[in-house]
């Protein structure tokens, strides 16, 4: 692809680097924006878990720096944050997560410099007080500095807007894609290595192990499955503070459920696999269904979230059973992953937004 306009110099500031959905997807952004001119500087604002999403971006040659911060409101913080910010020099800075969105906001306005906000999520309860001031706070930094706020999903847009944090015409959708090669043929050696049958039919889950991802709805709709198909098997990828639970929800399954833990092959995975389930109670835009389709799975997942503005529901996903209908199906998740889901189509959408919060150098 040829870049587009001038080379830009985009500072990505996010909270932190763990293996988490957003964290992840920065490295993904990363390898698109090239193509259109973008050139990624990428700053977070704590170690988490080993940071495994900066290796990532290591592999890219995007060293990414930790900016580290002693809270939310103190004031070493926003300095740290902010001599950063001008260090780096940006021609835009692009807030990911609420520490970020704050931090990176405040500096960002008093260096002059635009910044834009993404969204990752759609649930905005807040029980406790002092997390309702906290994201009343940061949701103001938003709404009155952000050129403009970008939500994942319309899911995430309506919810953010439902919640009274910012104005319609303040907030617009871009869907992220994802930097996902399939592996054909991997599969077979994943089977080999979890003692899979090649005539088993493997139904995959791909997720953060943390209350709400419906890994007890999984391992209990296997179950029943497996009363008239014997030869399903539940593989689980993914690890987290839920994984107890997990383990205990795959024990019903005596020994057609798999725990594989945290992956870094989850398209060879997903290459040993023959449907994706996700069955979230929430989810703003999940990247393993991305990924599913991008392998050419189809996909079984709940109706809630961004998850219906992915999946085609009876034409890339359903519960289905027969071989014929699977493929068929996973034939066309792949074609509306190449169409809407790829990292060149996100970073061309996200150019376009850099390029208009420029020339109208929106910050408000």
């Amino acid at each position: 692809m040829t870049p587009e306009g001038p080379g830009l110099r985009v500072l990505v500031l996010i909270d932190s680097l763990m293996s988490g959905g957003a964290e992840l997807l920065v490295s993904d952004f990363a390898r698109g924006a090239s193509g259109v001119g973008i050139t990624p500087v990428v700053a977070y604002l704590g170690e988490r878990d080993g940071s495994p999403a900066a290796e990532r971006l290591r592999e890219q040659g995007i060293d990414p720096v930790c900016v580290q911060i002693d809270g939310l409101v103190h004031p070493r913080s926003l300095a740290r944050v902010r001599a950063h910010v001008r260090s780096v020099a940006p021609d835009v800075v692009h807030t990911h997560l609420a520490y970020a969105d704050l931090m990176g906001g405040l500096a960002a306005r008093s260096l002059g410099i635009p910044y834009v906000s993404t969204i990752h999520v759609t649930d905005w309860e807040a029980s406790a007080a002092r997390e309702r001031v906290r994201r009343g706070l940061i949701a103001s930094v938003r709404r009155r500095l952000a050129a403009e706020v970008v939500t994942v999903s319309d899911a995430a847009r309506d919810s953010l807007l439902a919640a009274g944090l910012d104005r319609p015409d303040h907030v617009r959708t871009i869907h992220n894609g994802v930097a996902a090669e399939p592996a054909p043929g991997a599969g077979s050696s994943i089977r080999a290595e979890l003692g899979i049958a090649p005539d088993e039919v493997v139904i995959a889950q791909v997720s953060v192990l943390r209350p709400g991802k419906g890994h007890a709805v999984a391992a209990e709709a296997v179950t029943r499955l497996r009363e008239r198909h014997p030869k399903l098997r539940l593989v689980v990828a993914g690890d987290g503070p839920a994984r107890a639970e997990a383990e205990r929800a795959l024990e019903a399954l005596e020994g057609a459920g798999i725990l594989l833990g945290h992956r870094t092959d989850v398209m060879e995975v997903l290459d040993a696999a023959d449907v994706l389930i996700h069955p979230s109670e929430a989810d703003a835009f999940p990247t393993a269904v991305i990924e599913a389709m991008a392998a050419g799975l189809p996909v079984v997942a709940t109706r809630v979230g961004g998850i219906p503005e992915i999946v085609a529901d009876s034409e890339t996903g359903a519960l289905v059973a027969d071989a014929e209908l699977r493929a068929r199906m996973g034939a066309a998740g792949r074609a509306r992953y190449e169409r809407e889901f790829t990292v060149e189509t996100w970073a061309r959408r996200t150019r376009e937004l850099y390029d208009r919060v420029l020339q109208g150098r929106g910050a408000r």
